[in-house]
């Protein structure tokens, strides 16, 4: 491979000018002398070293997000919304899965810093563990201290700008909906315990219950990974737990659908016996039959609210981190009626 050497012996200049040319200094040069160099760098087919090059640059290109799975459709939607405006600015994207492992959004931390990256966004659910909070936290700071921006999705302890989805209203929302309904024997299908996320939403679920004259017990509740498969076992579960069911609210749509076909294969009609009400407004949504009620959060406006605060000019006059929130609406489809 050719290198920076081999690009200024055949332009004739130093490699501090091939250098200049190649990573857009502001330095001025004649045109001339750019064309001659960019004529070598083709000729000899030279690819920079983009490490150097960020080295090299007034600014870093790059901006690290840290997401707990990328084909989760939650986060696939949220990816989608920050790689526009990434793009839009003439950013790389580089996506970490930590799948919901603490410790490896701890280590993609340090990675992501190593490399320089002008932002870190924090794209998934905080977790209720003190100890590695901490870490992380002075992880984010120390970050923050050499120029690096911070800007999380979801409730969390940490430095940095937040979009705050309205997890605990959405939840009070899909509750309230159900109750409304007519129905008092409610299941919820909750996400993993340790995640912000899981107890934002099920806070909601509960209030609308008090709200209503009700009470959601631990028996009520199942928790399950946010997927499929952990939908199903909890509505498995639950139909076992409390034989006078009528209504499941589950805390995502994935887990909804996998509750959909847990209660397809046990020939319980749905609306009919039993509703089911999602979260989040997936795209699959409405294209499972019946198609499902659920709670609605805009994820690709949070993707792209997220990135243009990860972007933003820290000098602006404010003091502390900026904290705006997502809204969540109701959507109620054929998954639902009333008793």
């Amino acid at each position: 491979m050719a290198t920076l050497a081999d690009v200024a012996r055949r332009a004739g200049v130093s490699t501090a000018t091939v250098s200049r040319i190649i990573n857009n200094s502001p330095k001025p040069v004649t045109e001339a002398l750019r064309e001659r160099v960019l004529a070598a760098v083709a000729e000899l087919q030279f690819v920079p070293n983009a490490n150097a090059q960020q080295l090299a640059r007034a600014h870093r290109s790059a901006v690290g997000v840290i997401v707990h799975d990328v084909s989760d459709p939650y986060f696939a939607e949220i990816t989608r919304g920050l790689q526009r405006v990434a793009t839009d600015n003439g950013r790389l994207v580089i996506i970490c899965n930590s799948y919901r492992d603490p410790e490896r959004e701890l280590a993609y931390v340090d990675l992501l810093h190593a490399h320089r990256t002008a932002a870190i966004i924090l794209a998934g659910s905080g977790y209720h563990d003190a100890p590695i909070t901490a870490r992380l936290d002075r992880k984010l700071r120390l970050y923050q201290s050499t120029g690096g921006r911070v800007a999380v999705i979801g409730r969390h302890e940490h430095a940095g700008d937040a979009i705050v989805p309205e997890n605990e209203h959405g939840g009070w929302l899909a509750g309230d909906a159900l109750y409304r309904l007519g129905h008092t024997a409610v299941g919820v299908i909750a996400g993993p315990r340790h995640l912000t996320t899981t107890t934002d939403r099920l806070a909601g679920l509960r209030r609308a219950a008090r709200d209503h004259g009700h009470r959601l017990t631990t028996r009520h509740i199942a928790y399950a990974d946010f997927d499929r498969a952990g939908g199903a076992a909890a509505a498995a579960e639950l139909l076992g737990r409390l034989p006078g069911l009528t209504a499941l609210a589950a805390l995502n749509d994935s887990m909804a659908v996998g509750a959909l076909a847990c209660l397809r294969e046990r020939g319980v009609d749905v609306p009919g016996q039993v509703s089911v009400i999602g979260f989040d407004d997936m795209p699959i949504s409405v294209d499972v039959t019946p198609r499902l009620s659920t709670v609605r959060l805009p994820l690709e406006e949070i993707g792209q609210r997220a990135m243009s605060l990860a972007l933003r000019e820290p000098a602006d006059g404010r003091d502390g981190p900026l904290v705006e929130h997502a809204a969540a609406t109701l959507v109620l489809r054929d998954s639902t009626v009333s008793r």
